[in-house]
């Protein structure tokens, strides 16, 4: 079996080129997406530099802790202020007489020279007398002289709780990089490099397993009358499954190692990019020698992508019969098997409840880049599987120009209709990339447009955040605005506030628990007026007095349940040059993946064309005719590829657009034609170059 195998690899090796370079690439890119995300694990455990000299860190009240329930116990869930606040004075003090105290820049954090744990007693006691019976500095002292009795007193002793549980924290050790002025920008950084490397590792491992199944499909359909051969010469339909599937092992394998050497020689090319893209820390390195799990796992997951991707096909192959050796028609009567239909139907029917049940349920998650990165991909894989009943009917229908309307047209619909194998297979890797291509740029636009003209309609304000807890269980953190005068609608106070519908208390009237963005409160705010949902623009109002200092606005509410507080969530999309080139990214390995794949089909599908062409020859075509036809069938096998991408693309932003609309927010469709455009233009020119060089070489 070994000798026969290495005989066949030898023979044909043309067959196996593509689906060894899209292996090796996509391993390659597994290899560095686990290396980046490798690196990520302990970034955060850097020296600090801000106090380096000082042992012990006292850092002001830097997150708000509010009591939540969890079932029939209570828990303290956390979230992130904009900015710290002051160190305490009274504590300041009590800090200089026994210790040296090092200041540097603002107030947020001091430096001590004392024994950490008589600092934290220190801060404990002082935090205690201010639990006591002061209130906590910023509480809205008016609002509790206007209450009376019972009532004052427990607004008092809430804010001194407050007080006590968000007061100073003592850091030592690696925790003192906290206070260091980059280091929440570096772990904003790092969230989003986690979340763009995971995205193309997936986005990686969809397309590599459809291109090297599509391919091993293609190579068996194409190898027909071979293993006919092989069954009269006595082959039983179990050796010829072994023999395609030890093939498959055997270009996995190579592939697979020399994937894991091309991502140790591209990880720390990428690291330098992704860094020069503002996407990474300026200290982020990766280096081949970061960890050993990124190269076991993109090397086993090859090695099981080449076996997946060659099991169906192996199958098929067992089925063949010694009368396929007789065969010369290359018309394709069996092109869709019941298996393959039935799972084509299954993941288009599934991707189609999915996007129905989204929009059902929850319109708002069709708005984040997870759902909208990961939902098409049922539908793509479902319409590719479905590709050889689509492109017969849609072949047949295409109208050629004028100056194809003679025998060369009919040739060139006659043969995409015929060939159903040869037309779904190139069409299926310009399905992917323009489907992607569509629906990601034309879902970040349109989603970033939507808040574009949500934010251009809220009255002009300073940006703050307010802090709500939802329900019992949650505490929400929003971005808010501050407006006053004529900018303020009417209606809205110092004791009142405009909500959304996200609130959980959202009608006119009722009564809102607030904490400010220093930290402040809580503070009771009638809501003055209700802002529909939308995609994520429209802030909640408030006026300066509930809005201490200058915030950073935030995108979506970001819930905590528990410390440490999570990080903020990465720039909206279509709003960042991150998530720019994070779509870049995600869409290059698409698109190279493609040319691949492209290449890699014409030339096995044209090379075995040699009697079809000999045949054309001998009834009177000149060469530059063959070269026309084929030219022009490969053109017309990709824009059916890109017809049908388009459908998944319509598909899909059209469910956005209607999320969008019941969310209450302005609708733009923004459909990235240019993108597309040069996407076709590059696939179009790879299938005409792909068909012509091969028919040039059998016609000379």
């Amino acid at each position: 079996m070994l000798t026969v195998v290495l005989a066949g690899l030898r023979g044909r090796w043309a067959s196996f080129v593509g689906g060894f370079t899209a292996l090796a690439l996509g391993v390659g890119l597994v290899t560095v997406m686990g290396l980046g995300l490798s690196a990520t694990v302990g970034a955060d455990e850097r020296a600090p530099v801000r106090f380096a000299s000082s042992p012990v860190v006292v850092q002001g009240q830097d997150r708000l802790a509010v009591e939540v329930k969890r079932g029939p116990n209570t828990a303290v869930a956390t979230a992130p202020l904009d900015r710290p606040q002051p160190v305490d004075a009274e504590l300041l003090r009590e800090l200089r007489a026994r210790w040296t105290v090092t200041t540097n820049g603002p107030l947020d954090a001091v430096g001590v020279e004392g024994p950490a744990d008589e600092v934290r007693a220190l801060v404990r006691r002082v935090t205690g007398e201010a639990a006591g019976g002061h209130s906590a500095p910023g509480a809205d002292r008016a609002g509790a002289r206007n209450e009376t009795g019972n009532e004052t007193r427990n607004e008092t002793r809430n804010e001194a709780r407050n007080k006590a549980r968000n007061g100073a924290r003592v850091l030592t050790g690696a925790e003192r990089r906290a206070v260091d002025p980059e280091a929440a920008r570096d772990a904003r950084a790092l969230v989003t490099l986690n979340a763009l490397l995971g995205t193309s590792g997936g986005v990686t491992a969809f397309v590599s397993v459809f291109v090297v199944a599509s391919t091993f499909a293609f190579a068996v359909a194409l190898r027909r009358r071979e293993y006919g051969l092989l069954r009269t010469a006595g082959a039983t339909p179990g050796q010829i499954r072994r023999l395609l599937l030890t093939e498959a092992t055997a270009v996995g394998v190579l592939a697979s190692a020399a994937g894991c050497a091309l991502g140790a020689w591209g990880a720390p090319r990428l690291a330098r990019a992704l860094v020069d893209g503002g996407v990474a820390p300026a200290w982020f390195t990766v280096t081949a020698s970061t960890a050993a799990w990124p190269y076991h796992a993109a090397f086993w997951t090859g090695l099981a992508v080449a076996v997946a991707g060659a099991l169906a096909a192996s199958r098929r192959a067992g089925r063949i019969g010694p009368t396929a050796a007789l065969r010369e028609a290359d018309v394709d009567a069996d092109a869709l098997p019941r298996g393959r239909a039935l799972c084509g139907a299954a993941l288009l029917l599934g991707g189609l409840g999915l996007l129905v049940w989204t929009y059902a349920t929850d319109p708002s998650e069709l708005l984040k880049r997870k759902t909208y990165t990961t939902l098409p991909m049922p539908l793509i894989t479902g319409v590719a599987l479905l590709s050889p009943a689509l492109v017969r009917p849609l072949a047949r229908a295409v109208r050629l120009p004028e100056r194809l309307t003679g025998a060369t047209g009919m040739l060139v619909r006659e043969n995409s209709a015929a060939a159903v194998r040869r037309t779904a297979a190139v069409a299926a890797p310009v399905l992917v990339t323009v489907a992607l291509a569509g629906t990601l740029l034309g879902a970040s636009g349109t989603v970033g447009a939507a808040r574009a003209a949500e934010s251009a309609r809220q009255p002009a304000g300073a940006p703050t955040s307010l802090f709500v807890r939802d329900g019992a269980e949650a505490l929400v953190k929003y971005g808010a605005r501050a407006v006053s005068g004529t900018a303020a609608p009417a209606g809205l106070d110092d004791g009142s506030i405009v909500v959304t519908e996200e609130f959980e208390r959202h009608r006119v009237g009722d009564t809102v628990e607030i904490w400010r963005a220093d930290g402040s409160g809580p503070v009771r705010l009638r809501v003055a007026g209700v802002l529909p949902r939308g995609a994520g623009g429209n802030d909640p109002l408030v006026t300066p007095a509930n809005a201490p200092g200058v915030g950073t606005p935030r995108g979506a509410p970001e819930r905590a349940h528990a410390a440490p507080a999570p990080a903020p969530s990465p720039g909206r999309p279509g709003g960042s040059s991150q998530t720019r080139l994070g779509l870049a990214l995600v869409l290059g390995i698409a698109l190279l993946y493609t040319v691949i794949a492209l290449a890699n089909t014409l030339l096995m599908a044209t090379s075995a064309r040699a009697p079809e062409l000999a045949s054309l020859r001998l009834a009177g075509a000149t060469r530059a005719q063959i070269l026309r036809t084929v030219a022009y069938e490969a053109l017309l096998a990709t824009a059916l590829g890109a017809v049908l991408g388009l459908a998944v693309c319509a598909l899909c932003l059209g469910t956005l657009s209607a999320g969008l609309a019941a969310l209450g927010a302005p609708v733009t469709p923004s459909v990235p034609w240019a993108a597309l455009a040069k996407t076709g233009a590059v696939c179009a020119a790879v299938a005409a170059v792909g068909a012509v060089l091969p028919a040039w070489r059998l016609t000379r």
